[in-house]
């Protein structure tokens, strides 16, 4: 890798590399289910057990927290598993280990929030998380394009690639009236080499969906956007039928589709990125970004009232709609799968440096588009400009070497050709 030779212990936090002959690649491959009717009611009935158990289970740890008293886990759940079934008789039909996964899930969310990566577990709704796992007990005939599920039998999927590696677990989805399998796998591969030596830097914008630091874009597919018309129509239809009838429930189902398409287009153009970028670049520097913050509604509390609550709205449905953080996840194992890595720089005075003089100030950019420094004169695209700096941050945070005077890392040379790019 030209001008980046990199040993294990030099790499710094928010760097994504494994290292060694060999490496564990999980991975996981979704495919539609093909069930019969008796199946079908059979996988439903699965899914609302799960739900069932995950909810009565937070109950559970709510009024622990009311009476102040400790908290029960996975362990003390599991302990009042028979004793649900035998006062819930219908808990019996379905495998012991779907119900225990649904603990598990519920333990991880709490974890999650006393540790600050998540809100407080809220409860599960028929027809917004209707799924189960099942990590041991099933098998996979990879050849016909079927899977055996406990309790269920034989069931054939659309089979549209191979599966590699050694099934570990089987998650069940019902989407829109579709059943959707996902099966985990973990493979040992050797650590691949890359066969780019290149290293960019990346700067995620709402605009463009992604700029270069060699200058390429890409524009913001919005999927969102261009069906907001057609969703606030269905949703209007929605509104005026009599709720859990079955006009609201034939209107329900036609939002959750459109709902569901939005999001299908999204995850594909995502994809279609993060693979083009991932196959060209060996190393690529993106802002360690925390859109939670970048998202946070600005409506306030009753006592005291946010303000331009609209217009942040508005931003907010415009970042959630680029999905920033998938394209990050997305390329962080996708280069790490093909022998490249990631790298995550603090988003300080990224977009407010001048390349060429190295002057930070927030009248370098006055608008959104423009960049313009105030001591040079330079001036340029602002995400361009973002782009380059978040790759000399990169680029410093690898070599760990010292910023010299006027923000440039002392190790670094002007960048050279910047102006054919501006």
């Amino acid at each position: 890798m030209t001008g980046l030779s990199v040993q294990r212990h030099q790499l710094p936090r928010g760097v994504s590399r494994f290292f060694g002959p060999s490496m564990l690649r999980k991975q996981g491959y979704k495919f539609e289910a093909r069930p019969n009717g008796e199946q079908l009611r059979n996988l439903r009935r699965f899914a609302g057990a799960c739900r069932f158990v995950y909810n009565k289970a937070l109950t559970l740890n709510k009024e622990q927290y009311e009476k102040k008293e400790k908290r029960l886990g996975y362990a003390g759940f599991c302990a009042l598993l028979p004793r649900w079934k035998t006062e819930f008789a219908w808990l019996s039909d379905v495998p012991t280990q779907a119900l225990q996964q649904s603990l598990k899930n519920l333990e991880r969310g709490f974890t999650n929030f006393f540790e600050k990566r998540a809100d407080f577990p809220d409860f599960h709704k028929k027809g917004r998380k209707d799924s189960f796992r099942i990590p041991q007990g099933f098998q996979v005939d990879n050849q016909n394009g079927r899977i055996k599920l406990p309790k269920i039998g034989w069931m054939r999927y659309r089979k549209s690639r191979e599966i590699a590696g050694t099934p570990k677990n089987v998650t069940v989805s019902l989407v829109n009236g579709k059943a959707l399998m996902s099966i985990q796998t973990e493979r040992e591969v050797e650590t691949p080499m890359h066969p780019s030596k290149s290293s960019v830097g990346l700067d995620w914008g709402i605009k463009r969906f992604y700029t270069l630091s060699k200058g390429q874009y890409a524009e913001q597919l919005s999927p969102l956007k261009q069906f907001a018309v057609k969703l606030a129509k269905l949703q209007r239809v929605l509104s005026r039928k009599k709720k859990f009838s079955k006009n609201w429930k034939k209107a329900k189902f036609k939002v959750s589709k459109l709902h569901n398409q939005i999001a299908n287009i999204r995850k594909d153009f995502v994809h279609k990125s993060s693979n083009d970028l991932s196959k060209n670049h060996a190393v690529v520097f993106v802002e360690d970004l925390c859109i939670r913050k970048m998202s946070k509604s600005a409506r306030g509390s009753q006592e005291k009232h946010g303000k331009n609550v609209k217009r942040k709205a508005g931003l907010n449905r415009a970042v959630l709609d680029a999905s920033p953080f998938e394209l990050r996840r997305q390329l962080q194992y996708k280069l790490t799968w093909g022998g490249g890595f990631l790298v995550a720089v603090p988003p300080q005075n990224t977009s407010r440096r001048c390349p060429e003089c190295g002057k930070v100030s927030a009248e370098n950019r006055k608008t959104q588009e423009r960049f313009s420094c105030v001591k040079c004169g330079f001036t340029a695209n602002a995400d361009f400009i973002a782009a380059v700096n978040i790759k000399e941050a990169g680029l410093a945070l690898l070599s760990c070497s010292q910023s010299s005077a006027e923000g440039r890392p002392s190790w670094q040379e002007p960048t050279e050709g910047i102006r054919a790019y501006a």
